[in-house]
């Protein structure tokens, strides 16, 4: 069985991929929810950590984000994919793609998981 974890998406991601993982048995926030349109990158992380969640994302701020937070040895998880290369992409091969990643040991090791999304 894989090892699921919680998930905070923010607002770039598609609904129909959240509902997709919802759907799947995933248990998952979505950031307006919580914070409303339009949120600071480093509060979302932070309730991210705080409420043990990985942050899952196809923005590119959020990833200069991360990329700081790993420069300044600040502990998060979070997932990316980039939105342009995978806007044709089938909702199911997301949620395959997660699934897939929740079986691997320690994926979040190196804080940043690139989501591997089968075309």
């Amino acid at each position: 069985m894989p090892s699921r974890f919680g998930i905070l998406t923010d607002e770039n991601i598609d609904g129909p991929v959240a509902q997709g993982l919802k759907a799947r048995g995933w248990d998952v926030v979505l950031t307006i929810d919580v914070f409303g349109e339009e949120s600071d990158d480093d509060v979302i992380f932070k309730w991210a950590v705080e409420h043990d969640r990985v942050l899952v994302t196809s923005d590119t701020d959020c990833l200069a984000t991360a990329r700081r937070w790993l420069e300044e040895g600040r502990s998060f998880r979070m997932v990316y994919w980039h939105q342009g290369r995978h806007q044709r992409v089938r909702v199911g091969r997301f949620v395959e793609a997660f699934e897939e990643l929740a079986k691997v040991e320690n994926a979040f090791a190196a804080c940043l998981e690139y989501l591997k999304i089968r075309a």
